[in-house]
């Protein structure tokens, strides 16, 4: 976490943060224009021919949405549902509007795009721009009949039936404050009302669904395959949006650890970075062990995790679909 994140999950605006009061004030100025521009239809939004979920935050850094949508896409599997799954592609270089393949590097594609379409087998495609991964899905993958928009909240051109907000039941909404002052891309008001909030790991105020996340086997980053808890000690590496979760899992498994190396969220990881931890295993997470299986050593670990949606918010999610069905 940088110094200006830590800053930002203190209870209150901490006095380092006051200079940046008139930017909060601007981007709240510019962000609820806009919202306003789509509400009041001034600005045109595409209408899919299927039913769309969204899965996104209010916040920005990591909140639980790649779990959540893996497991999201293999319920509605499951209920005779044909998911695909649309995104931004955060860091990718492929030409847009690109069909994710499981062969796809994280370096052309990002690294949750690449996640998702190992995971889950559904179709994945990334765009900025949502309204053509949306074209683009539908006519590349005629059998699909549902959309899930991966952290795309506020991407308001895309019109959504369904609005999946997840919220850090650790962090919260930090300070309250939008950007730069505080960690939200939107005000605390969006929550309020809303009727699908979730938090991932622990109940939170604002959540009214609480999805658990099961820890799995470890795995090597180079060949997936199973190996046991190391019982050396080790180092950890991790760049997604809340790092410290991930190294505090770890220790919770009394699993020993050297050092921890926080990066920014959507790193592209090269060796170099793994330079001066030869000595030592090296433990990641699964999005992060997809970008280093190139150049991993056979000493390099990952743990996948597993959301298990509640029983309450698939019954409410399933009558839902039923009445945009109807």
């Amino acid at each position: 976490m940088t110094w200006l994140q830590s800053l930002w999950y203190k209870k209150r605006l901490h006095p380092a943060l006051y200079l940046l009061v008139p930017l909060s004030l601007l981007f709240w100025l510019l962000t609820n224009l806009r919202r306003s521009l789509y509400v009041f239809k001034l600005l045109p939004r595409y209408r899919a021919s299927v039913p769309v979920i969204v899965v996104g935050n209010i916040s920005v850094g990591g909140t639980g949405k790649t779990p959540l949508t893996i497991a999201l896409v293999d319920y509605l599997r499951k209920e005779g549902h044909q998911p695909g799954i649309v995104s931004r592609g955060y860091g990718s270089t492929a030409e847009y509007p690109h069909d994710v393949q499981t062969g796809d590097s994280a370096q052309k594609v990002g690294d949750e795009p690449l996640m998702l379409r190992r995971k889950t087998g559904c179709p994945v495609v990334i765009a900025p721009k949502r309204s053509a991964a949306v074209e683009k899905l539908l006519q590349t993958h005629s059998d699909v009949n549902l959309i899930i928009s991966d952290d795309g909240l506020q991407h308001y051109a895309l019109q959504r039936d369904i609005e999946l907000i997840l919220i850090d039941a650790e962090r919260g909404i930090g300070n309250g404050w939008l950007l730069p002052c505080g960690p939200l891309r939107e005000g605390p008001w969006r929550l309020k009302g809303a009727d699908w909030v979730m938090s991932l790991y622990a109940q939170h105020p604002f959540a009214r669904y609480v999805c658990e996340v099961k820890s799995r086997g470890w795995r090597k980053v180079a060949d997936d395959s199973s190996v046991n808890a190391p019982d050396e000690e080790c180092y950890a590496v991790a760049a997604i949006g809340n790092p410290h979760r991930f190294f505090n899992s770890l220790r919770e498994q009394n699993l020993e650890l050297d050092q921890c190396f926080a990066f920014p969220d959507h790193h592209q990881f090269s060796p170099g970075d793994f330079s001066r931890l030869t000595d030592k295993p090296v433990l990641m997470t699964e999005k992060d062990a997809a970008k280093c299986r190139d150049f991993a050593a056979g000493d390099w670990y990952y743990q996948p995790i597993e959301a298990q949606l509640p029983g309450q918010f698939t019954a409410a999610l399933i009558k839902r679909l039923e009445q945009l069905q109807k």
